[in-house]
């Protein structure tokens, strides 16, 4: 079987914020929020997006959106046969994207007009965009909003009437009202309860399977992630230390980082002999990076290498080959998975 084509391209990507100080706001630094990021999603998949708070995660999905103004790379999103550069698009060629990518955000109450009924939020892009008449209009966020498991009398209803988990579920209906193929999922379930979180997780996967769509899950949760991706990015302080599919991040790590991460999961099962790599020190600052790998402040691994020169994302040497590491020393390290956990007394 041949390779899905590659949906979204992203090369070199780079967000750089300006810090500016005093009455007359010089420049003094600028904050490397995303560092030379490169990645790709690939037709009809899940990719999760991995990492703790302010690697860089939200930063990258509000770039492929166009939120924010990249300061450097590229972002290729395959339109047909042709790509659409979004960091350089043009107002037509924007428009495009912003029928085919739209984003879910992580905060469902905030991201909802409160002065907007249900009906109203719903139909506002196909508003904007001039999809179907009135009537056609009315008939398609009726479908949606049943869809995504409410009912049409809620259509009449006003956000504030609503639970985190109903909230969450219309701002999943205005995603997909206007039948996109690439749907950034930001902290999508993060601010929901664990059984509503499981629902939610179900429903999008439901979604994903009868649309044909093509989704980018950030998320700092592993059990999530390991859930619903096919394939991983993991994330630290602004750069991609680790690529691969889901099944090979979880047994056969080849980052320390991502060593680090998954020993952290928290285990069901009190039989579980659990190895916790504990990480010393404080994520530095993305304003004053450390020279070499970011990573080897805190790496219990470290070596001169290290510390002297920034590693570049490379074949990890696995049996997966689309397996990619940053790190300098991973052909040598034995790592620890969240797999290789002993029970007691077998």
């Amino acid at each position: 079987m041949s390779e899905p084509k590659k949906l979204l391209i992203v090369e070199d990507l780079q967000k750089y914020f300006t810090i500016r100080k005093g009455i007359l706001r010089r420049k003094i630094g600028q904050i490397k929020a995303v560092d030379n990021v490169t990645f790709h999603i690939r037709q009809n998949e899940t990719l999760g997006l991995v990492g703790e708070s302010g690697c860089g995660k939200t930063t990258i999905g509000r770039c492929l959106v166009k939120v924010y103004n990249p300061t450097g790379g590229s972002i290729n999103y395959m339109h047909g046969d042709e790509p659409i550069d979004i960091v350089r698009a043009g107002p037509k060629a924007l428009k495009t994207i912003r029928q085919n990518v739209q984003m879910i955000f992580q905060n469902p109450y905030s991201s909802l007009d409160p002065r907007m009924s249900v009906g109203e939020i719903l139909r506002e892009p196909l508003q904007i965009h001039r999809k179907g008449s009135l009537k056609e209009q009315k008939e398609r966020v009726a479908d949606i909003i049943e869809k995504v498991g409410l009912s049409t009398y809620h259509l009449d209803r006003y956000p504030h009437e609503f639970s985190g988990g109903q909230r969450q579920r219309i701002g999943i209906a205005r995603s997909l009202i206007i039948d996109p193929t690439l749907v950034i999922c930001d902290e999508a379930v993060s601010a929901l309860d664990v059984s509503i979180q499981a629902q939610i997780i179900n429903l999008l996967k439901d979604l994903q399977k009868e649309f044909g769509l093509t989704y980018l899950f950030i998320a700092h949760n592993l059990s999530v992630i390991e859930y619903i991706s096919d394939r991983i990015v993991v994330m630290y302080l602004g750069r991609v230390v680790e690529i691969a599919d889901a099944q090979m991040i979880y047994t056969n790590p080849k980052h320390p980082y991502t060593e680090a991460l998954l020993s952290a999961v928290p285990v069901p099962d009190p039989r579980v002999k659990k190895t916790k790599v504990m990480l010393h020190g404080t994520v530095p600052s993305p304003a004053n990076p450390p020279s070499g790998c970011y990573f080897h402040t805190r790496c219990r691994y470290a070596q001169d290498i290290c510390r002297r020169e920034s590693p570049i994302l490379r074949d990890a040497r696995t049996s997966d080959t689309s397996h990619m590491v940053a790190c300098h020393l991973a052909d040598d390290l034995v790592l620890n998975g969240f797999e290789n956990r002993k029970v007691s007394g077998d």
